[in-house]
């Protein structure tokens, strides 16, 4: 008896603990709310245009529908009858299990969506049968708007990615309520699983103004310059627009023509540079080439007139002459880097109108350089989002970087957003310590006139691909591209899809192309290591005449294409010679790498 009473004043008293502690939590979940609120008020105002596609997109589809309906009601019911089935079969069967006293879930073909890992999405007949019936509905409105007619290519495009969307953001595996892992988290912790997601909630939305984008890593856990970005370098020229990093050498003997590296102003160079074990940066001077690479300004709104023939002028065509006057050579072997390769190849199609032989010869990593068909961003380039982008700029200046990151994470959302926020808000857990998305929050603002332009003259009129881009007083083409060309693009690329990569250097006037595919997409393709054997590559030494047709008869090749465009290079890159030192007595140098720049944060 004694024991009884002794056993139950100690679960009495855990019991009270626990409420004690859930008390808490509910406490600091109120003061919480105040801060998500004072939060939210810092929100700045917008254009409207950025926060969503417009109205005339849904009105298309609800047209095309309706006349799809008038014409052909029986395909309609037929979705229809197709759905009511599934759905009554599946209330059936559950009901069924019920009713023969069994608390289990019915029988479940839907498996393997990494949004439902728990057991419980399988076993228990609640979690069950959310999860069924989400994914029937959700395969039913994928099937009625695949199957509308009456839609234009490009507006099916767009209704198809944004109702999926929409599908996605409903998924029950994104609510308290329907989650068995959050829920089962909160009741283990007393609440303080909660508290901390609202904690993480609240910090995100601080972090960005008022506007929400739920962080990916850590951002704590790494330091530019001391744990990425680390090969040994230094600045040895600066500018508004770039500061520009040799780095140091580390073979005795190095190739006599230098070789410079534009990565993409969208986000941090250092992309190429995250670790030691998978630096491309470390590897090409690992390899005994002089390496400079650029770093481009963070732009704020000081450089709201600054466009693509600034970047050519004060970036491109000063790099390369500073390079040059550095190693004293007459020419230098360039490496573009998506919308960075996309400006070198106007920057060379200028310098062939110029006479300027100063590029000997050009890489392209996952580059677009026609944008008949710009792959999945297509449904980002219509005028409602540009008009809206326009309008922002105008009056800012500048785009910030947290519409671009918010667009590049909205096209994988699963596992960009939804996920991540899972984690973060409902589980409560702290942010991994990942460098790739660490780098991947790291992004930049773009000058308003250069935004405008590289949206409405390339990527909508696709102008260069025409052959009626004005740029620097020339009028361009990617014909005017002469010189020997090395195009890397990748087979899963949802920035750069390869088939539009292959269109664009198809075009180049280049007698001398080499084109690859490699596996994975815009950034794993690229930084691929050869020592990790992880990703391999396509090759083809067939003409360049029709895209599945050079994927069909491709050769596909274990390993990294890294080696393979090395020795490409050392044939264009003359004698060796003995290593050069950063700078020389005109340009001193100016401090270590990885520089200023790169961890500037300018005033918005």
């Amino acid at each position: 008896m004694t024991t009884e009473l002794e056993g139950q004043e100690v679960a009495d008293e855990q019991m009270g603990e626990n409420l004690e502690k859930l008390n808490a939590n509910v406490a600091k979940m109120e003061e919480l709310s105040q801060r998500l609120v004072n939060a939210l008020s810092q929100r700045e105002s917008h254009d409207q245009g950025l926060q969503g596609p417009g109205s005339d997109v849904y009105m298309k589809a609800m047209a095309a529908y309706m006349t799809e309906l008038m014409s052909n009601p029986a395909k309609l019911v037929e979705h229809q009858v197709s759905y009511w089935g599934k759905t009554l079969k599946h209330v059936v069967e559950a009901q069924h299990m019920l009713a023969k006293g069994q608390l289990a879930a019915p029988h479940d073909d839907h498996s393997g969506d990494r949004r439902f890992k728990n057991p419980l999405w399988d076993t228990h007949p609640y979690f069950n049968f959310l999860k069924q019936q989400y994914l029937i509905s959700a395969e039913s409105i994928e099937k009625a708007i695949g199957d509308i007619d009456g839609l234009a290519e490009m507006d099916k495009r767009r209704v198809e990615f944004f109702s999926r969307q929409i599908v996605d953001l409903f998924s029950p595996a994104n609510f308290l309520t329907t989650n068995p892992d959050a829920l089962q988290r909160a009741v283990e912790t007393n609440g303080e699983s909660l508290v901390q997601g609202l904690e993480n909630l609240v910090r995100d939305i601080e972090a960005n103004q008022g506007e929400h984008l739920v962080t990916l890593s850590d951002p704590e856990a790494f330091t530019v310059g001391e744990d990425l970005a680390t090969t040994e370098g230094s600045v040895v020229f600066r500018n508004r627009m770039f500061e520009l990093i040799q780095y140091a050498p580390q073979t005795e003997k190095v190739q006599k023509t230098p070789l410079i590296l534009f990565p993409p102003w969208i986000n941090k160079f250092y992309i190429l540079d995250l670790k030691p074990k998978n630096s491309l940066i470390k590897w090409i001077v690992e390899q005994g080439f002089t390496l400079f690479v650029v770093s481009w300004v963070n732009p704020d709104a000081n450089y709201a007139d600054v466009s693509l023939d600034t970047y050519i002028e004060e970036g491109y065509l000063t790099a390369v002459n500073e390079v040059k006057k550095i190693t004293g050579e007459d020419q230098v072997n360039a490496v573009g880097y998506c919308i960075a390769g996309t400006t070198l190849s106007a920057t060379l199609a200028l310098m062939n109108k110029r006479g300027d032989k100063s590029i000997k010869s050009a890489t392209f990593f996952t580059t677009l350089t026609d944008f008949d068909d710009p792959g999945e961003m297509s449904v980002f380039l219509d005028d409602d989002f540009v008009d809206g982008i326009e309008r922002e700029v105008v009056e800012k200046g500048f785009l910030h970087s947290f519409f671009m990151s918010r667009t590049f994470s909205f096209l994988r959302a699963n596992d960009l957003v939804y996920g991540p926020a899972i984690r973060s808000y409902m589980m409560g857990d702290k942010p991994p310590a990942f460098d790739l998305l660490h780098w991947n929050g790291d992004s930049t603002n773009l000058p308003g006139k250069m935004v405008v332009q590289y949206l409405r003259e390339l990527c909508q009129e696709n102008k260069l691909a025409k052959g009626e881009l004005q740029l620097c007083g020339e009028k361009l083409s990617l014909k005017d591209v002469k010189v020997p060309v090395y195009a890397i693009a990748c087979e899963t690329d949802h920035i750069a899809a390869w088939k539009g990569s292959f269109e664009g250097v198809k075009q180049f006037g280049s007698r001398d192309k080499t084109f690859i595919v490699s596996e994975s997409g815009h950034i794993a393709g690229i930084v691929n290591p050869p020592s990790k054997k992880k990703y391999g590559h396509y090759t083809n030494t067939d003409k360049m005449e029709n895209a599945d047709h050079w994927m069909k008869t491709a050769t596909f090749n274990e390993g990294s294409w890294w080696p393979r465009w090395s020795k490409w290079l050392e044939r264009r890159s003359g004698a060796k010679i003995d290593a050069r030192q950063p700078g020389d007595a005109s340009h001193p140098i100016l401090e270590k790498a990885p520089g200023t720049y790169v961890v500037s944060r300018p005033n918005v």
